[in-house]
């Protein structure tokens, strides 16, 4: 199965746009450059949006403007106009479970805390939708003293930005491998270190 919707997670606005929370608004961003596409505001989706061919494929790109806690407005609305099942949504979003540099491709799970994902869960009525995670550390694991809200909402240190964005841009090369739904190949790519 394809992917047809591609939804970058983040919170809009200047003082947001560096922070760790935002990283997949920074992979949407790079994509829909990469492949000529220009994100425009969509108010009935509350988001910005672009359409763009990857692979051969039609698909949407995603960035909802309503805050990382209420993604899934936009994301729902999106699914139902469209008609676009779960399993055919990738969620990009930022991962405190993996260390910076790391990406991983995977299907269905709890929200593990992130509350973009809670919300998309609700809104789909399923947690079976595809999930590309972008390592951004753990303050703990980091040995930052800091609470993980306080983390994700702050800018990176710069080896760790570095990291995240290699770990971007590996993840821009198996896209195509994820919008034609071969999950197998593009994830043995992208777990190779």
């Amino acid at each position: 199965m394809p992917i047809r919707l591609i939804v970058g997670l983040g919170n809009p606005g200047a003082e947001y746009e560096q922070t760790r929370h935002n990283a997949g608004f920074w992979l949407v961003d790079n994509l829909a450059n990469d492949v000529g596409a220009r994100l425009q505001r969509e108010t009935k989706y509350n988001a910005l949006m672009a359409k763009a061919s990857i692979a051969g494929y039609e698909v949407y790109l995603l960035e909802p403007q309503t805050y990382m806690n209420r993604s899934g407005q936009s994301v729902g609305g999106l699914c139902r106009f469209f008609k676009i099942n779960p399993d055919e949504v990738l969620v990009v979003h930022d991962e405190l479970d993996l260390m910076p540099g790391i990406a991983r491709l995977k299907k269905g799970g709890s929200s593990g805390g992130h509350n973009g994902l809670k919300d998309i869960t609700a809104a789909l009525g399923t947690q079976d939708y595809w999930r590309l995670r972008l390592g951004i550390g753990h303050p703990r694991t980091l040995s930052l003293q800091q609470q993980v809200a306080d983390f994700v909402l702050h800018r990176p240190r710069r080896e760790d930005q570095d990291l995240i964005e290699q770990a971007i841009e590996k993840s821009l090369q198996v896209m195509p491998l994820i919008v034609e739904g071969k999950f197998e190949a593009a994830t043995m790519k992208l777990h190779t270190v």
